[in-house]
This record gives C-alpha cells, structure tokens and sequence, in this order.
C-alpha cells in the first residue's frame, strides 16, 4: 500500500522528489501521513477535496483486501508555520 500511494502522489505533484510518508499505528487502524511541497497540497488535495478523498477510497479499498483500517492525512506546513507544529488536511472520510 506504500508504494501505491507514493506513486499515485508522486504522479499528481510538480516536484515528486518531495513526497514523504510517515506510517504509524494510532487506534487499531494504520496512520499514513502524506508529505509533499506546500506549492503542491493543492494538487493532492484537489478541488473541494475530490482527490484526497479518491486516494482514501483506493487505500481503503486496497486495506480492505488484507483485512486492515487504514487512514490518510495530507500534512500542510503552510497552516501552522506559527506554531511549529505540521497541521494535517481535515479527514473527510467519514
């Protein structure tokens, strides 16, 4: 599942050298936080969150298959730069 969403992400952004993931456990289900440029969370955001929420659907989908929860956050920089802390994409998913 990694390397699909580092794919996918990398296919959607202007600078794929910059697309980091981080994965954790959180809850019982896998936390994959998705890092890229700030000039490109647009782009994996997408329009009212049309893209995110496709790449959320596939993981599930592909997450599904062996039976685990998975969650997908977009880590912003641009919105908490003042409090040195990386604020994520607000999870639509549900």
């Amino acid at each position: 599942m990694e390397q699909l969403l580092t794919y996918l992400a990398r296919a959607l952004v202007d600078q794929p050298d910059q697309v980091g993931l981080r994965i954790s456990e959180v809850d019982g289900a896998r936390l994959y936080e998705l890092k890229v440029a700030p000039e490109d969370v647009g782009k994996v955001i997408g329009r009212d969150g049309r893209t995110v929420n496709a790449l959320r659907t596939l993981l599930n989908a592909a997450a599904q298959k062996s039976g685990q929860k998975v969650r997908l956050e977009i880590l912003d920089d641009r919105r908490n730069a003042a409090s040195g802390q990386p604020a994520a994409a607000p999870d639509t998913s549900r």
